[in-house]
């Protein structure tokens, strides 16, 4: 009989340790795989529903609207957003915006023709309507000019009833992205409009996005809006306020807005997000906090400093004026507003009294001004009375829901570092920085007090 031969164990195997070790290797190497062929860099981050998977748009390689995307500041596999699931919310929105009842027409809007389409009011007469306690008072809310758009644009406008996201290109100075992750209704029931001006037109005209005999204009989800500046702000950065603030206006029949600027890209559902941030919340509207600053003065100083504004001398005046007129850094009287600095390139609002006065109040302040609306926010929101029930967001929910890019083109007839103003382009102007703008007691007297209570002493 021939002897059993025993069946040896290869080398490699024989060690446990070196087992284990080659076991962790490939566990390793798969996850590793599996996120970087993630777009979110998350291993299962799955949203909560299917998607529409196809693209919205396809362009032209030229376009490059895909360049420029800015890093996240924080990296997070966990969702900082807490989404229902999207039938029930799509439901609940839809007998939202069926319900009269729960948007009550509130406000009267002041009519007339003046020679800014804002209507240009002094101080005085500005700081009158920020206590809203008389509904038969007419308030200043723009359009005594006309807003120049076709009448087929603004019959659209008109009939778009519910959700509308809006944003905005003026001067050619962004791209127009397509929004994300959207549910396999929302494109049927959620209007996506962007507003354009001449030069802007040209440039999409020149990549063979839209045609220029078109009556009308669409580019994936987004219906273009020309709008002929040649009556409005000699200042492009002002024209795009009009969409971004007097949006209920604009659109009278919408319940809920999404404001996007054309620096980001949308990454989730707009109706998700109407539920989360605005109806979950019981609130009138959603804003990010800003990343850095909780104080006015902070994004002043910075205004100054980056040269976001050159005209020294109306951003002292403003500051003044907000002063006299009780402007306060923020501390803990204030709460529960989080911050008096927000980022504005993503706002979501409810479509009634308190949202509709602030936003009318903000047109004014920023006509008055300058189109940085970050400088008046705090000013208006806790002056104006009734008083705006407010969600201040935490930046990670901003990084979870959009993409910011860098602005991918220079702007034309205007200075690559400024806003656009006419003061800006005057001989006379001084650039403003920090130093010069506030630590110059005599220049920004009434802002003193301020200034101590913001640095603690």
């Amino acid at each position: 009989m021939g002897k059993t031969t025993p069946c040896k164990i290869p080398l490699l195997f024989q060690s446990k340790l070196l087992c284990f070790s080659l076991l962790y290797l490939a566990t390793t190497l798969f996850f590793a795989l599996r996120n970087s062929l993630s777009p979110s860099q998350c291993g299962f981050k799955d949203p909560p529903f299917d998607p529409i998977q196809t693209p919205l748009f396809t362009y032209p390689h030229s376009y490059g609207e895909h360049k420029y995307a800015l890093p996240a500041r924080r990296s997070s596999c966990s969702s900082s957003v807490l989404f229902s699931d999207y039938k029930v919310v799509f439901k609940e929105i839809q007998d939202l915006c069926g319900n009269s009842s729960a948007f009550p027409p509130v406000l009267k809007y002041m009519q007339g023709n003046a020679d800014s389409f804002g209507g240009n009011f002094g101080t005085k007469k500005r700081i009158a309507y920020f206590d809203h306690q008389n509904d038969i008072l007419e308030l200043p809310c723009g359009f005594f000019k006309k807003f120049p758009i076709s009448d087929s644009d603004r019959t659209a406008m008109e009939n778009c009833h519910g959700v509308v996201v809006v944003s905005a290109i003026f001067n050619n100075h962004d791209k127009i992205r397509q929004p994300r992750g959207l549910g396999s209704k929302t494109l049927e029931t959620v209007c996506f409009f962007m507003f354009v001006d001449d030069t802007t037109l040209k440039g999409l005209e020149h990549h063979h996005l839209i045609y220029e005999k078109s009556n009308e204009f669409k580019i994936g989800a987004w219906r273009i809006v020309k709008v002929s500046s040649k009556n409005l702000y000699e200042n492009p950065a002002m024209n795009g306020v009009i969409p971004k603030y007097l949006v209920h206006r604009l659109f009278p029949n919408s319940k809920f807005s999404i404001w996007v600027d054309a620096k980001l890209q949308l990454t989730a559902d707009p109706l998700l997000l109407i539920h989360a941030l605005v109806v979950s919340e019981n609130v009138d509207m959603a804003i990010s906090k800003h990343p850095f600053f909780i104080h006015t003065m902070e994004e002043a100083m910075a205004t100054a400093r980056w040269k976001k504004w050159r005209d020294v001398n109306a951003l002292l005046m403003q500051m003044e004026t907000y002063c006299e007129n009780g402007l306060q850094p923020w501390s803990s009287n204030k709460l529960p507003y989080p911050s008096d600095v927000p980022d504005s390139a993503l706002m979501l609002r409810k479509h009634g009294l308190r949202s509709n006065l602030f936003s009318c109040l903000m047109f004014s302040e920023l006509e008055a001004f300058n189109p940085r609306d970050q400088l008046a926010f705090a000013y208006v929101r806790d002056n104006m009375s009734p008083k705006l029930k407010l969600n201040m967001f935490e930046e990670q929910v901003f990084e979870d829901i959009a993409v910011e890019y860098r602005h991918s083109l220079k702007r034309v007839g205007i200075g690559a570092n400024d806003e656009g103003s006419k003061a800006s382009n005057s001989k006379g102007t001084k650039r403003a920085s920090h130093e010069l703008l506030f630590i110059n007691g005599s220049s920004c007297s009434s802002c003193q007090n301020y200034l101590l209570k913001m640095w603690g002493s």
